[in-house]
């Protein structure tokens, strides 16, 4: 059982953190990024949390959203299981290669394969896409795209250290999990916005945007009404 009691200790004032294994890396190490980056997605699938806790349940005369609570629900449950699954995995990067304390336990094939059969589940009611999706929506889906990217930018990391120290700075599945947990992302925001009945934001080609004008047109009429309004 873990026990913490101070937060705080001073040693790492001098730019330099440890590692599990004992040694002491530079933060600006790309260990140590990546590390951090393990925590970025831990703190943006917690926003995700957030805005799945923060859903409406509730239709206007009173009575309950069934679609909410079954979406919510398997959502949670998701994420009390990945939040932890990242945790152990920036256990893992922050430790050298050979330096796995003994009983300590590392992600297995079980854990990506688990991301495969979930996203599988979801696809058989999504359909097929039509257009690339842009970041966005409500702050369920922008959450998810968010936790998306954060993933990737996980991944670039871990490779970068891998290209940096060797094949055996990183683990094979620990980019196979990095990589497909970026991919359930997207899928799981998808498969939310269906079953909340919200809508994605689309791509639109650059030939079918119409007007290249902008909002300076806009901006003018704003302005204009204001005007109206303050010589009222």
């Amino acid at each position: 059982m873990v026990r913490i009691t101070r937060v705080h200790t001073g040693t790492g004032d001098d730019g330099t953190t440890g590692l599990v294994d004992g040694s002491r890396r530079s933060k600006g190490d790309l260990r140590l990024e990546a590390v951090g980056l393990c925590d970025e997605v831990n703190a943006s699938l917690g926003a995700v949390r957030a805005a799945t806790l923060s859903l409406d349940g509730w239709h206007d005369d009173g009575g309950p959203r069934s679609n909410v609570h079954r979406t919510g629900q398997v959502v949670l449950a998701a994420l009390d299981r990945l939040q932890s699954e990242v945790f152990d995995l920036g256990a893992e990067v922050a430790t050298p290669p050979g330096g796995l304390p003994e009983g300590m336990q590392v992600l297995g094939r079980e854990h990506a394969d688990l991301l495969i059969e979930e996203m599988d589940e979801m696809l058989v009611e999504l359909p097929p896409l039509t257009s690339f999706i842009l970041p966005g929506g409500s702050t369920l889906l922008a959450n998810f795209h968010l936790a998306r990217v954060m993933v990737r930018r996980l991944e670039r990391a871990m490779v970068s250290l891998r290209e940096a120290e060797g094949d055996d700075a990183v683990r094979d599945l620990a980019l196979v999990y990095v990589n497909r947990l970026s991919d359930w992302c997207f899928v799981m925001g998808r498969w939310c916005a269906l079953r909340l009945g919200e809508d994605e934001v689309l791509w639109k080609p650059l030939g079918h945007r119409g007007s290249t004008d902008g909002i300076s047109g806009m901006l003018r009429l704003q302005r204009q009404h204001d005007d109206d309004v303050a010589d009222v």
